[in-house]
C-alpha cells in the first residue's frame, strides 16, 4: 500500500513539471536587418506626404542576393532545434506580393492625413509571428561579424541581442555563419525565454487609440449613464486587459491613446490575439445600448489598432 501512495505521488510530481519543461516556444520569424539591405541598395523609397522614408525591399533582397536565403535557412536549422516554430519569410513576403497591394487608408475625413504600413508591419500582420529575427553580417578582410537580434513582433521592441567576429574561414559563408552564431545562441535563446515567459504571465503588449470622425456628433466627454464616455473605455479596458495593466498616455475630448496595453495571448476561440482582436471587442461593445456608436477599426502591424468612432 505504501509503495503505491509513492508510486502515486511520483506521478503527480511528474505531472507538475512536465509543463515547465515542455514549455511552449514562441514563433519567428527571420529577416535581414535594415542596415544590411541598406548597405546592399535593398531598400524603396516612399514619398510620405512631403517625408522621404526608406524601407526594406526584402522580396528583390531574397531574389537578387545569393547569400540570404541559405544563411537564413542555416540559422533556421539552430533555432528550429532549440524548438521555436518558423515562419519562412520569403515565402511570406511572396504571399503579400500576389495577394494584395495594399492602399494606404484615410485616417482622417478632417485632416485627409493617411495612416500607412511598411511591408514589415504587413509581414507582421500576415504571418502573425510572435517575435522578429534580424540578422546582419558584414566580410571586412579576413573577419566575419554578426549582429543577430530579436524584436516583439507586436511592439519592435528589442528583447534580445547577440553579436561576434571570427576570422573567416574557408567555408561557405551560410555554413560559417551557422557555426558562429551557434557559440552564441545559448544567451540569446535565454534572453527569447524570458520575454516569452513575461507576455504568458502578463499578455501581450499592444498600442490602442481611439479617435471620432469630424462627421460625428459626439466626442469622449458626452455622457452615458451619468460618466463621461472616455471614463466609460476605460472601465471597459479594466475589465479586458491582463491584470488591468494598460497606461492612458494622452487624451482629449477627441482623442486617447494607450500605451502598454496587456492583452490575452488567446482569444475565446483559442487563436492568437493581436490588436485587431481586442479593437474589434471594443468596437461591438460600444455598438450596443447605452452607446449605439458606429466605428472603423484600423490597423498597423500586430501591435497597433485605432478605432475611429461615428461612422464605418
Amino acid at each position: 500500500m505504501v509503495r503505491i501512495i509513492r508510486i502515486i505521488a511520483l506521478v503527480l510530481v511528474i505531472l507538475q513539471v512536465q509543463p515547465l519543461s515542455a514549455q511552449k516556444k514562441p514563433t519567428l520569424m527571420i529577416l535581414p536587418s535594415d542596415n544590411w539591405c541598406t548597405q546592399r541598395y535593398f531598400t524603396t523609397t516612399y514619398n510620405n506626404q512631403g517625408v522621404t522614408e526608406r524601407y526594406p525591399n526584402y522580396q528583390q533582397a531574397f531574389q537578387e542576393d545569393l547569400e540570404l536565403g541559405p544563411a537564413i535557412s542555416k540559422i533556421g536549422e539552430l533555432l528550429t532545434k532549440m524548438g521555436y516554430s518558423l515562419k519562412d519569410a520569403e515565402m511570406e513576403i511572396k504571399n503579400v506580393v500576389t495577394r494584395t497591394a495594399e492602399d494606404n487608408v484615410t485616417f482622417s475625413k478632417n485632416s485627409g492625413a493617411q495612416f500607412q504600413e511598411s511591408t514589415l508591419d504587413i509581414l507582421k500582420r500576415k504571418a502573425k509571428a510572435d517575435i522578429i529575427i534580424q540578422l546582419d553580417w558584414k566580410v571586412v578582410s579576413s573577419t566575419l561579424s554578426f549582429t543577430i537580434e530579436a524584436f516583439d513582433a507586436y511592439t519592435s521592441k528589442r528583447i534580445a541581442t547577440s553579436s561576434g567576429t571570427e576570422y573567416r574561414s574557408s567555408e561557405p559563408l551560410p555554413i560559417q555563419l551557422q557555426k558562429t552564431i551557434e557559440k552564441k545562441l545559448k544567451q540569446f535563446d535565454k534572453q527569447m525565454d524570458a520575454f516569452y515567459s513575461d507576455i504568458q504571465g502578463n499578455g501581450r503588449e499592444i498600442i490602442l487609440m481611439v479617435r471620432t470622425w469630424n462627421s460625428w456628433d459626439g466626442d469622449l466627454e458626452k455622457e452615458y449613464d451619468g460618466e463621461e464616455l472616455l471614463d466609460c473605455i476605460i472601465a471597459w479596458m479594466r475589465k479586458n486587459t491582463i491584470k488591468q495593466q494598460f497606461n492612458l498616455s494622452d487624451a482629449t475630448e477627441n482623442f486617447a491613446q494607450f500605451e502598454q496595453v496587456r492583452i490575452p495571448l488567446e482569444n475565446k476561440k483559442g487563436m492568437q490575439m493581436d490588436a485587431r482582436d481586442f479593437a474589434k471587442q471594443l468596437q461591438k461593445h460600444l455598438q450596443d445600448a447605452p452607446y449605439n456608436i458606429t466605428s472603423k477599426v484600423m490597423v498597423r502591424g500586430l501591435g497597433e489598432a485605432i478605432v475611429v468612432l461615428g461612422e464605418k
